[in-house]
Order: C-alpha cells, then sequence, then structure tokens
C-alpha cells in the first residue's frame, strides 16, 4: 500500500550523501548518566539503516529549553551514552566549524550536532536558521515523531528546504496512528483517563465522532459522574465544566457512540498509599470520600467491551494508578486488552506518560501493537490536530 510520505526505501542509493536526520533526544539523566534510554533505543532503526547503506548521518535534536547556549544542556553530554547504545562511534560536532567538522566524514559515519535550540531562530522556524541546517545535508530524515507537533526549523523548515524522508521510528508511528483513528477496523473503543476533563476537551469532542466506545476514567470520569447528577464527594471533580461534560454526552448519543462511566467505584477518605478503601456503587459515595479507581464490576463490564472491539486507542490512567491499592482497575483492563492484541483480535494503541508508565506498570506494554512514547504529539493527534512535522512530510 502506498503511503502518504516518502520512507528510507524511496531513497535510492545514499552512500556519501549527507543525511540531516531529526531524533529525538531529550532523554532524562543524573550525574552525567542517562536515566532512561527509551529515546535513545527508539533511533537505532533509522540511523543503522543509514549508516549501513554508506549514508554520513547528521543528527539532529533539542536537549532541554535552553534560553542561551550553556555546556549544562550541550548534546556532548549525550553523545558518549549514545554511542553506547548505538554500538558504533559518534562524532559529536559543535555549531562553530560545523562545515569543515562535516566535510572531514566519511560515508557511514555518525555525528550529532549541537542542540538545535542554541539557535533562537530554531523554534521560530526562522529561515536563517533553516538555511544554516540545510547547507550541511543532501537530505533530510524526520524520525522524531514527539517533536512533529512543533513547526521549527528542525522539524517543519527543513522538511520543505531538503528532499524529505520518515525514519523508521517515524514510520512505525504515522501506520500505527493511521490504524488507530485513520481508517481503523470497527468498532473502535477509546480509553481517556487522566485527572482533568479541562487537559483533554478537545480529544473528547474529537472523539466521540470517531469511535463506537468511548471509556471515559480518572479524575475525568469523576466531572462527568456529576454533571448526570451523582454526589462524588470530596473527589477530584472540575463542577464547573457540568455543562461541557453534558455537551460531550449529547455529542456522543447523536453519533451512536457509547459513552462508558464506572458504576461501581472504590472510594478512600484520604489519598496515600494503601488507606482504608471501600468498593461501592457510585450512588454511595459519602461526603467525606474520594473516587479513587473504578471497581471491579466496571471493570469488568468494560473488558466485555473490549472482547467486542477490532481497535482500542489508549491516554490515560483509569484511576490514581501511582498509588496502591487505586491501580487495579488499570491494570486489570490493561492486561485484558493485551492479552485480545496477543490473541489477534484487537489492534491496540496507546501514548502519553501516564499511559506507557501505567502499561509497563501492568507488564503489558510490549504485548499492545504500539506504544507511542510522544506525550504532546500524540495528545494533538487524538485532538484531530494538523501536525506541521508530519504534514511538511506528507506534502
Amino acid at each position: 500500500m502506498s503511503k502518504p510520505f516518502k520512507t528510507l526505501d524511496d531513497m535510492g542509493d545514499i552512500t556519501g550523501k549527507r543525511v540531516l536526520v531529526r531524533e529525538d533526544l531529550n532523554v532524562p539523566m543524573a550525574e552525567g548518566a542517562v536515566t532512561d534510554d527509551t529515546r535513545l533505543r527508539a533511533t537505532l532503526p533509522t540511523v543503522t539503516e543509514l549508516s549501513d547503506r554508506g549514508a554520513i548521518v547528521l543528527l539532529l535534536a533539542h536537549f532541554g529549553r535552553p534560553k542561551t547556549p550553556s555546556p549544562d544542556l550541550s548534546l556532548a553530554l549525550v553523545t558518549k551514552p549514545y554511542e553506547q547504545v548505538l554500538g558504533r562511534p559518534v562524532r559529536f560536532i559543535d555549531w562553530d566549524g560545523a562545515d569543515a567538522a562535516v566535510a572531514t566524514l566519511q560515508p557511514g559515519d555518525v555525528a550529532l550536532l549541537e542542540n538545535t535550540r542554541f539557535f533562537p531562530g530554531e523554534e521560530k522556524n526562522d529561515p536563517a536558521v533553516v538555511a544554516r541546517f540545510a547547507r550541511l545535508g543532501d537530505l533530510y530524515v524526520n524520525d522524531a515523531f514527539s517533536a512533529a507537533h512543533r513547526a521549527h526549523a528542525s522539524t517543519e523548515g527543513l522538511a520543505r528546504t531538503l528532499p524529505a524522508y520518515a525514519g523508521r521510528a517515524m514510520e512505525a508511528e504515522l501506520d500505527a496512528l493511521a490504524k488507530a483513528l485513520g481508517a481503523p477496523e470497527h468498532p473502535v473503543a477509546a480509553v481517556v483517563g487522566g485527572a482533568k476533563v479541562s487537559t483533554k476537551l478537545d480529544v473528547l469532542k474529537h472523539l466521540v465522532a470517531r469511535v463506537d466506545h468511548l471509556i471515559i476514567g480518572g479524575g475525568m470520569a469523576n466531572t462527568f459522574l456529576a454533571a448526570r447528577g451523582v454526589k462524588v464527594g470530596k473527589s477530584l471533580c472540575e463542577h464547573d465544566l457540568a455543562g461541557v461534560a453534558e455537551e460531550i454526552m449529547a455529542a456522543a448519543d447523536r453519533a451512536g457512540c457509547t459513552v462508558h462511566l464506572p458504576y461501581d467505584v472504590v472510594v478512600a477518605t484520604e489519598f496515600r498509599a494503601d488507606p482504608p478503601t471501600r468498593t461501592v456503587n457510585v450512588h454511595e459515595v459519602a461526603a467525606d470520600e474520594m473516587i479513587l479507581d473504578i471497581g471491579p464490576a466496571a471493570v469488568e463490564a468494560l473488558g466485555d467491551v473490549l472482547k467486542n472491539c477490532r481497535t482500542l486507542v489508549w491516554n490515560g490512567p483509569l484511576g490514581a494508578f501511582e498509588t496502591t491499592p487505586f491501580d487495579r482497575a488499570t491494570v486489570a483492563l490493561a492486561r485484558t486488552a493485551g492479552a485480545l492484541t496477543v490473541d489477534g483480535g484487537l489492534v491496540s494503541v496507546a501514548g502519553g506518560g501516564d499511559t506507557v508508565a501505567a502499561l509497563n506498570h501492568a507488564g503489558v506494554a510490549d504485548q499492545f501493537s504500539f506504544v507511542s512514547v510522544a506525550g504532546g504529539a500524540f495528545l494533538e493527534w487524538m485532538e484531530g490536530r494538523e501536525l506541521p512535522g508530519v504534514t511538511a512530510l506528507t506534502r
């Protein structure tokens, strides 16, 4: 099937060609060591393939949010850890003298250029910065979906200046997203959790017209329950958004989308690890209690919903999953989704930081069809927004 963007398969002979590759190397570090190398490992398919094909691989990435160039936010700090993950030499190149340094590289060499955000015009997509980057390369590859929602010089400007291709990680992400909401197999379920409705309003409005089942969890569910007249005690709840919740439920009705809210919940009078809890019907929450998770009967019913679906999109936990025992609903439903995916009945796509943490906690991240480590970009995609870095590849 032809794709709306070019991939590494469309490149032809790239021996000796200088390929600028936008990657996400914005990794967490402590005392000079990378504490989570997930993003570094995600780059390997693209970087290894280009190097093996004889390209001169020039990596572009940002690191932190520098106001001015500073040694604390130099990608020089990431070069050695990246070299260890890649298993081949990586040369660090500062912007001063970059042209001369790039000219000395040989086919197959990999070099990491200094933090793109050391240029004030990078985030403004300044044509002068785009030109500065472009003169170093012959071809451009965007492999950083997590930065694709920003129209920066290194994500959007370059794709309009040089022949542009999607890297392997970007290609896998876009393929998975197309399967999940672009042209999904129905019935489609979406799990949307998290603390506040206000942060996911656009997601909910976009999804009700595209999915058959909308499963709402987390603190957000309390706002929807309150809008339906349920007394939620001391639970986290945005009472001022009751009208918006009503509108979303009405839009779902018109679109033939079933909204699933919990009918039994786990409550406690204090929010801490392992307090005394009760599992009650939603209409039995006491004035001094907080809803902190979905109850077992509701989780079982949601599992039955997933068994009848072909596609699942998941963003956000069902309860306060970082604190035991309020991780139970998220873990149970995630394990059901994982098992259905492994059996071949379900295409499951999940994304967002909390979601990835929750699936890892449940031990099922590797059972899902695709887990996106992109936070903001995944959320904006779920809102139906155009992602400039992706649009530039599909022109």
